[in-house]
């Protein structure tokens, strides 16, 4: 009777030889499929909107004194950092310019924010601010001026 202990490989010294190799063109390939994307671009464009306070601040503020938008959101609330981190952000014209579009919440409701603006200085000239809802289907223009003044 033989009483010695069997110790087996773990699964790691096992199959060491073809995971590793597996493991390494992973990595390869998801680094191409990031440098070969737009997604640097997009993430360094919503990291300078969410760092951006005034940007979207003044916007509010300029839609909080519609009428049309009082009556069917409501009063909208501050825009939290993740509302940022999920919206689109285009910034152009060594970034002077942006477009951004980001989900706001009222008193009364919810919908989409859209933003062109200008930078000039260091204040935003907006072109462009609409709110849109889904229910009603509705679309609020709130500046909407070639120049950029309200």
């Amino acid at each position: 009777m033989n009483n010695e202990i069997i110790i087996e490989k773990s699964l790691w010294k096992k199959s060491w030889k073809w995971l590793l190799p597996t493991i390494m063109i992973m990595l390869f390939f998801l680094v191409r499929l990031f440098l070969n994307s737009n997604i640097d671009g997009s993430l360094t464009d919503i990291a300078k909107a969410y760092s951006d306070n005034l940007l979207y601040e003044k916007a509010i503020e300029k839609a909080n004194k519609n009428k049309r938008v009082l009556e069917v959101i409501g009063q909208i609330k501050p825009i939290d950092k993740l509302a940022i981190l999920e919206g689109n952000a285009n910034y152009s014209n060594n970034n002077n310019s942006i477009i951004l579009s980001v989900r706001i919440k009222g008193s009364k409701g919810k919908g989409k924010m859209n933003i062109s603006a200008d930078k000039n200085g260091s204040e935003w000239v907006y072109k462009k601010i609409n709110i849109r809802i889904k229910e009603p289907k509705e679309e609020i223009q709130i500046v909407f001026d070639s120049i950029g003044q309200n």
